[in-house]
């Protein structure tokens, strides 16, 4: 089910794109020590225009049998595969300080944009301070994993 976009703008898409970037970068801290494992990542901006693009396509359905359309589609573009700083000798590429670092971005940004959200459905009162918060979370997280 989605939410209304004219009412939360893109929050919604940044939400569900920013949750499953949680789970891949989860993943790869996981399999930090796993030998040949690929750490992967989401780029975001890829990821939330691709987003959008899919959710405004009907699926048209000929039969009742049919499933539903974009709902099971996950958000979040294609993964792609991190270029290591440093090699490993056991192919490993995932780089445990980058990769917590670029989970603590992400966690950060996603509670700026739910904040975004509760000041959106807030009364006005609390609005600005709500929104205050926010925009000053989202501009703290200057630790950026680099590309």
């Amino acid at each position: 089910m989605r939410i209304d976009t004219n009412i939360f703008g893109n929050h919604e898409l940044a939400l569900m794109a920013r949750a499953r970037r949680a789970g891949v970068l989860a993943a790869n801290l996981a399999n930090a020590d796993t030998p040949n494992y690929k750490a992967r990542d989401i780029e975001f901006g890829n990821a939330l225009g691709g987003a959008g693009a899919q959710s405004d396509l009907a699926l048209a359905t000929t039969t009742a049998l049919h499933l539903g359309g974009n709902e099971s589609q996950p958000a979040g573009g294609d993964l792609k595969y991190r270029i290591p700083f440093q090699a490993s000798l056991d192919g490993n590429t995932v780089e445990t300080p980058i990769e917590m670092a670029a989970f603590s971005e992400n966690a950060v940004r996603y509670q700026a944009s739910l904040m975004f959200i509760t000041a959106r459905s807030t009364p006005s009162k609390r609005r600005s301070t709500v929104n205050r918060i926010a925009m000053s979370l989202f501009r703290s997280s200057t630790c950026r994993a680099p590309r």
